[in-house]
Protein backbone atom coordinates (compact mmCIF):
# COMPACT_ATOMS: atom_id res chain seq x y z
CA UNK A 1 0.00 0.00 0.00
CA UNK A 2 2.45 2.70 1.15
CA UNK A 3 4.36 1.69 -2.64
CA UNK A 4 0.98 2.94 -4.32
CA UNK A 5 0.99 6.16 -2.18
CA UNK A 6 3.94 6.84 -3.33
CA UNK A 7 3.47 6.38 -6.74
CA UNK A 8 -0.23 8.49 -6.49
CA UNK A 9 1.78 11.32 -4.77
CA UNK A 10 4.78 11.27 -7.89
CA UNK A 11 1.75 11.54 -10.73
CA UNK A 12 0.34 14.99 -8.96
CA UNK A 13 4.33 15.98 -8.75
CA UNK A 14 4.97 15.08 -11.82
CA UNK A 15 2.02 16.72 -13.30
CA UNK A 16 2.52 19.82 -11.36
CA UNK A 17 6.18 19.88 -12.80
CA UNK A 18 5.79 18.32 -16.04
CA UNK A 19 2.36 20.12 -17.58
CA UNK A 20 1.26 22.56 -15.14
CA UNK A 21 4.91 24.24 -14.89
CA UNK A 22 5.89 24.60 -18.59
CA UNK A 23 2.50 24.51 -20.45
CA UNK A 24 3.21 21.63 -21.87
CA UNK A 25 -0.39 20.51 -22.94
CA UNK A 26 0.53 17.99 -25.10
CA UNK A 27 1.54 15.84 -22.09
CA UNK A 28 -1.61 15.98 -20.14
CA UNK A 29 -2.87 12.62 -21.11
CA UNK A 30 -0.56 11.05 -19.50
CA UNK A 31 -1.86 12.43 -16.00
CA UNK A 32 -5.38 13.15 -16.12
CA UNK A 33 -8.21 10.45 -16.92
CA UNK A 34 -10.64 11.06 -19.66
CA UNK A 35 -13.44 11.07 -16.87
CA UNK A 36 -11.76 13.95 -15.23
CA UNK A 37 -13.99 16.02 -13.27
CA UNK A 38 -12.98 19.70 -11.23
CA UNK A 39 -14.59 20.49 -7.81
CA UNK A 40 -15.97 23.68 -7.75
CA UNK A 41 -18.93 26.07 -6.34
CA UNK A 42 -19.82 22.90 -4.66
CA UNK A 43 -20.13 21.15 -7.70
CA UNK A 44 -18.47 18.29 -10.05
CA UNK A 45 -17.94 19.98 -13.30
CA UNK A 46 -16.47 17.37 -15.90
CA UNK A 47 -13.43 18.74 -18.10
CA UNK A 48 -12.30 15.48 -19.37
CA UNK A 49 -9.13 16.08 -21.12
CA UNK A 50 -10.26 18.86 -23.57
CA UNK A 51 -11.55 20.73 -20.94
CA UNK A 52 -8.15 20.64 -18.17
CA UNK A 53 -6.04 21.37 -21.64
CA UNK A 54 -7.97 24.17 -21.76
CA UNK A 55 -8.02 25.37 -18.31
CA UNK A 56 -4.04 25.31 -18.33
CA UNK A 57 -3.88 27.30 -21.59
CA UNK A 58 -6.30 29.85 -19.79
CA UNK A 59 -4.30 30.05 -16.83
CA UNK A 60 -0.74 30.46 -18.32
CA UNK A 61 -1.95 33.11 -20.52
CA UNK A 62 -3.15 35.35 -17.55
CA UNK A 63 0.49 34.23 -16.02
CA UNK A 64 2.81 32.94 -18.51
CA UNK A 65 5.55 32.46 -16.56
CA UNK A 66 3.23 30.26 -13.63
CA UNK A 67 5.19 27.96 -11.28
CA UNK A 68 4.27 25.56 -8.40
CA UNK A 69 5.76 24.48 -5.93
CA UNK A 70 5.13 20.88 -4.30
CA UNK A 71 5.81 22.37 -0.49
CA UNK A 72 4.40 18.96 1.43
CA UNK A 73 2.00 15.84 0.56
CA UNK A 74 0.28 13.46 1.99
CA UNK A 75 -1.92 10.37 0.60
CA UNK A 76 -4.39 8.03 1.97
CA UNK A 77 -5.91 5.53 -0.50
CA UNK A 78 -6.27 7.04 -3.98
CA UNK A 79 -6.13 11.00 -2.56
CA UNK A 80 -3.42 12.89 -2.81
CA UNK A 81 -3.62 16.92 -1.03
CA UNK A 82 -0.81 18.66 -1.85
CA UNK A 83 0.12 21.99 -0.40
CA UNK A 84 1.53 24.52 -3.52
CA UNK A 85 3.23 27.58 -3.22
CA UNK A 86 2.20 29.44 -6.74
CA UNK A 87 4.28 32.52 -8.28
CA UNK A 88 4.15 33.84 -11.32
CA UNK A 89 3.56 37.49 -13.42
CA UNK A 90 0.08 38.60 -13.89
CA UNK A 91 0.35 39.26 -18.04
CA UNK A 92 -3.34 38.65 -19.22
CA UNK A 93 -6.92 39.49 -17.85
CA UNK A 94 -8.55 37.54 -14.93
CA UNK A 95 -11.03 37.59 -13.00
CA UNK A 96 -12.32 40.82 -15.36
CA UNK A 97 -8.82 42.69 -14.06
CA UNK A 98 -6.80 44.33 -16.45
CA UNK A 99 -3.06 42.93 -16.58
CA UNK A 100 -1.34 44.70 -14.23
CA UNK A 101 2.35 43.51 -14.95
CA UNK A 102 2.78 42.19 -10.98
CA UNK A 103 4.43 39.79 -9.62
CA UNK A 104 2.35 37.48 -7.31
CA UNK A 105 2.85 34.46 -5.25
CA UNK A 106 -0.12 32.47 -3.06
CA UNK A 107 -0.51 29.71 -0.88
CA UNK A 108 -2.92 26.76 -2.11
CA UNK A 109 -4.17 22.61 -1.20
CA UNK A 110 -4.71 20.55 -4.06
CA UNK A 111 -6.64 17.28 -2.88
CA UNK A 112 -6.68 14.55 -6.26
CA UNK A 113 -8.01 11.68 -6.76
CA UNK A 114 -6.25 8.85 -8.76
CA UNK A 115 -7.65 5.62 -9.97
CA UNK A 116 -5.52 3.56 -12.58
CA UNK A 117 -2.24 6.12 -12.77
CA UNK A 118 -4.32 9.20 -13.68
CA UNK A 119 -6.02 12.46 -11.97
CA UNK A 120 -9.75 11.58 -12.25
CA UNK A 121 -10.60 14.34 -9.66
CA UNK A 122 -9.13 17.78 -8.77
CA UNK A 123 -10.34 20.23 -6.23
CA UNK A 124 -8.90 22.31 -3.29
CA UNK A 125 -8.82 26.16 -1.86
CA UNK A 126 -6.33 28.98 -2.99
CA UNK A 127 -5.41 32.00 -1.05
CA UNK A 128 -6.99 34.35 -3.68
CA UNK A 129 -7.14 37.45 -1.39
CA UNK A 130 -3.08 37.29 -1.51
CA UNK A 131 -3.37 37.74 -4.99
CA UNK A 132 -6.26 40.56 -4.81
CA UNK A 133 -4.15 42.16 -2.62
CA UNK A 134 -0.59 41.60 -4.73
CA UNK A 135 -2.44 43.09 -7.84
CA UNK A 136 -4.40 46.04 -6.20
CA UNK A 137 -7.57 44.24 -6.76
CA UNK A 138 -8.75 44.48 -3.29
CA UNK A 139 -7.53 47.71 -1.07
CA UNK A 140 -7.41 47.69 2.69
CA UNK A 141 -9.54 50.31 4.15
CA UNK A 142 -8.83 51.57 7.50
CA UNK A 143 -5.79 50.39 10.16
CA UNK A 144 -8.73 48.48 11.95
CA UNK A 145 -7.33 50.66 15.07
CA UNK A 146 -10.41 52.97 15.06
Amino acid sequence: MGDDLEKNKRIVRDYITRVLNTGDVGKISEYISPVYVEIYRNGKHQLGIDGARDHIRGVRETYPDLELTVERQIAEGEWVVTLITARGTHQGEWLGIKPTGKKVEYTGVNVDRIREGLIVEHGGAVNLLETLLEIGAVKVVGTGME
